[in-house]
């Protein structure tokens, strides 16, 4: 069966851990959105795995990773990620990583474009500044520079040079800063060309080739379903699709040949940037979610916003990606909480909802509805077994599955690769 593995909150859920337990089974891993603005983290034997591109499933040998055309990529993230992997001992090469010809590449004024847009925004969205917004405007207005773009001279120096013909009068007349080389720009990216092309391949032929062969394929979405671009909190998002359709999309996969669809969720949530946030907790039990939890972006290194865990959100995330089975994670975090409480409901206007509202303007006024439950004040992290769970937590998971409509197959009880438990 062909999976789909997706956030259902606002990224930092833990797919990293999930997409690695999962891929054990898999034989293709296949990253289908976003840049590295993305960050998963693995823990194996206490050696603390962080990847910004590359598909977490490279870690088990003999499975191979893919990032399609719906990702756009850093040369320089992708070429320090893999020296840092291999430096570790993960053994990458291009026989298990394959890079879809038709990626986009992100470029230097890309990057700048996005920290000096921010700069200027009186509505400021919380970018990273790595240039993946800027990567996709072009993809979209039809004069982005894709891998197989890049690797033929002529093409890549004719549509440098269009670009820069567009944007340095940008750069020159409206920030007023120093327009870019194209000389400088082609020599440095033709040296990226090189080492990249082993790596470039017709990545939609390869996954047909797997389908063929009865492979069994993971897919693997990055950030969380409300930082999509056209379902999220929107202008509060990030620049592509990250709901599970978008597997189909970024990969050139029929989506009917997409079986199940996993969603991953943590026992509490958390944001990073700007946006609104209806249960955020600005009190000490937001430290203890943070401390404990290690809430600290993987890319960005920002403490994340910590809150209590919204249903009416996941609801909503669980419809729009057709969810078939939960992954619980970070259950473990709130094993010191007496009280715990969960949103099921929005109060604006002194009217009770319990649907998403869609306008920007009573996202940012609702006020949660919380059900109070009590809590198990034991640790679960060495816990393997549901049955050895102590009752209250089952009792947490049961409301969550419950209300959700969808049961929790997998639970996480910490960050070692092994802290998982079966349901």
């Amino acid at each position: 069966m062909n999976t789909v593995v997706v956030g259902l909150q606002w990224g930092d859920e833990g797919k990293g851990k999930i997409i690695d337990f999962l891929s054990k089974e898999a034989d293709i891993i296949a990253r289908f959105q976003g840049g590295n603005n993305a960050g998963h983290t693995v823990i194996i034997d206490g050696k603390k795995f962080i990847f910004h591109l590359i598909p977490s499933g490279i870690l088990r040998p003999s499975k191979v990773c893919v990032i399609g055309s719906g990702a756009v990529i850093d040369p320089l993230v992708l070429f320090d990620e893999i020296k840092y992997l291999k430096g570790k001992g993960v053994r990458i090469g291009h026989n298990n990583l394959k890079i879809s010809l038709l990626s986009h590449i992100i470029m230097p004024y890309h990057k700048n474009l996005d920290a000096l847009r921010e700069k200027k925004r009186i509505q400021k969205i919380g970018t990273t500044r790595r240039g993946i917004g800027p990567c996709y405007v072009d993809k979209y207005s039809r004069c982005g520079i894709r891998v197989i773009d890049l690797i033929n001279p002529d093409i890549f120096r004719e549509k440098l040079e269009d670009n820069l013909r567009e944007k340095n009068p940008v750069f020159k007349n409206v920030y007023h800063i120093k327009p870019y080389s194209l000389k400088t720009i082609y020599n440095q990216y033709s040296k990226f060309a090189e080492t990249l092309e082993p790596y470039a391949v017709d990545t939609v032929e390869t996954l047909r080739k797997a389908v063929r062969l009865k492979k069994r394929i993971l897919f693997e979405g990055a950030q969380g379903a409300f930082l999509d671009v056209d379902f999220g909190t929107y202008p509060f998002v990030t620049s592509s699709n990250t709901v599970s359709s978008g597997a189909a999309v970024g990969t050139g996969f029929p989506f009917l040949k997409i079986g199940k669809v996993i969603g991953v969720a943590k026992a509490y949530t958390t944001r990073v940037g700007e946006g609104p946030f209806p249960t955020e907790l600005h009190c000490k039990d937001s430290e203890l979610l943070r401390g404990k939890g290690v809430e600290f972006g993987a890319t960005t290194g920002r403490p994340r916003r910590c809150g209590w865990l919204d249903l009416v959100l996941l609801k909503r995330s669980v419809t729009m990606n057709g969810v078939t089975s939960l992954a619980l994670t970070k259950i473990d975090v709130l094993d010191e909480f007496k009280e715990l409480k969960i949103c099921t409901g929005y109060k604006y206007k002194g009217r009770i909802f319990r649907n998403f509202p869609l306008s920007i303007k009573e996202w940012q006024k609702v006020k949660p509805v919380y059900k109070t439950v009590k809590g198990w004040n034991s640790p679960l992290r060495d816990i393997r077994g549901y049955k050895r769970l102590p009752a209250k937590a089952k009792d947490y998971i049961k409301l969550i599955e419950n209300f959700l409509e969808v049961k929790a197959e997998i639970i996480s009880v910490g960050s070692l690769r092994e802290a998982v438990i079966i349901k």
